[in-house]
């Protein structure tokens, strides 16, 4: 009976210590990611991310300063700087990011072209050579 209770607590004590380690592992994990989006982004006004902090709070803006354990988020719009530990942030994503102009361009003279071809085969059907 002895040496029952013994490897239960023993269990107890094990799973308890893994499932700790697990959490700092995700946590660890959490913060080199942030580390390397940040260290990815740059630092200045084009360097715009979003920080998702544990309580759902996000945080938009550019980083204005970044060093080995923390970094500095300034809003583009008020001018007001925040500082974050990378350990204290869930997510950092870069924002922007969109399409071109260039490829925006492209994409609509696609359409054009499209449009237009289009029209062009319509015409032929309807018409019969005398429009």
């Amino acid at each position: 009976m002895l040496q029952r209770t013994f490897a239960v607590i023993l269990s107890a004590i094990l799973i308890s210590l893994g499932a700790g380690s697990a959490e700092a592992r995700t946590v660890n994990a959490a913060a080199e990611r942030a580390r390397a989006v940040v260290t990815r982004v740059g630092v200045g006004e084009k360097a715009k991310v979003e920080v998702r902090l544990p309580d759902d709070t996000k945080v938009r803006g550019y980083v204005s300063e970044a060093s080995a354990d923390s970094f500095t988020v300034t809003d583009a719009k008020t001018g007001a700087a925040r500082t974050f530990n990378y350990d204290e942030v869930e997510q950092v994503k870069k924002r922007g990011g969109g399409l071109s102009t260039t490829t925006k361009a492209l994409i609509w003279g696609g359409v054009g072209v499209g449009v237009a071809v289009t029209l062009y085969t319509v015409r032929g059907a309807f018409c019969d050579g005398q429009c």
